[in-house]
């Protein structure tokens, strides 16, 4: 069966090539959903991109000014030319697929798209969404010189790659503020998935985030279905179920993870499977060790407590102690809004900071924060406030 499997999707492979190489020349309605985006941003796009745009969501509204912004598969380009507009001039955007007929439409546009704008900030690769580290495009050219005809070209082959990763990354790490994709990653091989989501979150800076559009199953698709090549081209038999779309984000260090926006009806039901379109958004927390610097937080609620994705539970209006590493994220989109920061009276320099055992779930008390020896009063004393002070 494994084999059988593993034949299927190298078909299944073949077939979302050749489908999209043939939507990048005509338009295919079925590979698609209906989409609202915004007129305005839609306005210096060529129609023939427009025509050709095959997602099912629309991401770019966590799109911020000036920033960097990288489209997992990029198509025709347009998720990239609306970015464009959002991230204004001091923002870039780019744009990977390895769809060469998809990628030569984006191109031709893109000329077009930055004399309507006045600012040229788009750029589109030739590369791999699961492999970000290599530049098809530098690979293209050293096979030109040098083709492969033996099973020891192959060999040498590898270590090419493996030179051009190293050497010249197609995206560098640590290098996106936020990455986009629209009905994409169920394409990508079940083998590829798990460094899929690793490249993601490599690429990205702390702080960043993922915002995706793709279609989910809500039931797992069987195995007769998967090997169904036009089914997986379609988007279809390659959906993740809903909850290991989610745990995949979790699995590669994402957090924050958060399902924005869920289509109430089904895209497509096949022998009663729904296939719908979700929105997430994921974000790279802070990195680096725990480090004990007197801080905590205080939980605002709605709900009498909750837990993030370390296992730490915050219960509502309780000065809970956390290291470093979790007041960072706590205090960042998308937990603010939910959290009281509690930073120390005296700063403890990161230099001087201790390890913190984050195993430690436990209120702080207030002395640890202001420190043992603070008694400063702070208003009018008890002697000179009365009726007549107007201080009560």
């Amino acid at each position: 069966m494994s084999r059988a499997i593993e034949q299927s999707e190298v078909s299944a492979e073949a077939s979302v090539q050749s489908r999209y190489s043939a939507a990048a020349e005509a338009v295919d309605p079925m590979l698609c959903c209906p989409v609202t985006y915004r007129d305005d941003l839609l306005a210096v796009i060529p129609d023939e991109v427009i025509e050709r745009d095959y997602g099912c969501g629309d991401p770019t509204p966590y799109v911020q000014s000036g920033e960097t912004v990288l489209d997992l598969g990029s198509g025709g380009g347009k998720l990239c030319f609306i970015a464009a507009q959002v991230v204004g001039s001091s923002g870039r955007v780019i744009g990977v697929d390895c769809n060469r007929e998809m990628l030569g439409l984006a191109r031709r546009a893109a000329p077009t798209v930055a004399a309507r704008l006045g600012f040229d900030n788009v750029d589109f690769r030739y590369g791999m969404i699961q492999d970000l580290r290599l530049d098809l495009q530098l690979l293209e050219a050293r096979l030109e010189v040098a083709p492969i005809n033996s099973s020891a070209d192959y060999l040498r082959l590898r270590a090419m790659e493996d030179e051009l990763r190293e050497a010249s990354p197609l995206v560098e790490s640590d290098s996106v503020d936020c990455i986009l994709s629209n009905c994409v990653l169920n394409l990508v091989r079940n083998e590829d998935r798990r460094q899929l989501f690793a490249e993601a979150f490599r690429v990205l800076r702390e702080g960043g985030r993922a915002a995706i559009s793709d279609i989910v199953s809500d039931e797992s698709v069987p195995e007769e279905l998967r090997r169904d090549p036009h089914l997986w081209s379609g988007c279809l038999s390659g959906a993740f179920r809903e909850d290991e779309f989610l745990k995949a984000f979790e699995e590669a260090g994402f957090q924050g993870i958060e399902v924005v926006k869920r289509e109430q009806e089904p895209w497509q039901t096949v022998r009663g499977i729904e296939f719908r379109s979700v929105t997430v958004v994921a974000y790279k927390g802070p990195q680096g060790p725990c480090l004990e610097r007197n801080q905590a937080v205080i939980y605002r609620g709605p709900f009498s407590s909750v837990a993030d994705d370390d296992g730490h539970t915050y219960r509502r209006g309780e000065r809970t102690a956390v290291c470093d590493r979790a007041f960072r994220q706590l205090t960042q989109p998308p937990y603010a809004q939910h959290f009281d920061p509690v930073a120390p009276l005296t700063e403890i320099p990161l230099n001087e900071a201790e390890p913190y055992d984050c195993r430690r779930i436990a209120p702080r008390h207030p002395a640890e924060t202001k420190g043992v020896d603070y008694r400063t009063t702070i208003g009018p004393d008890s002697a000179s406030c009365g009726p007549a002070s107007g201080c009560c």
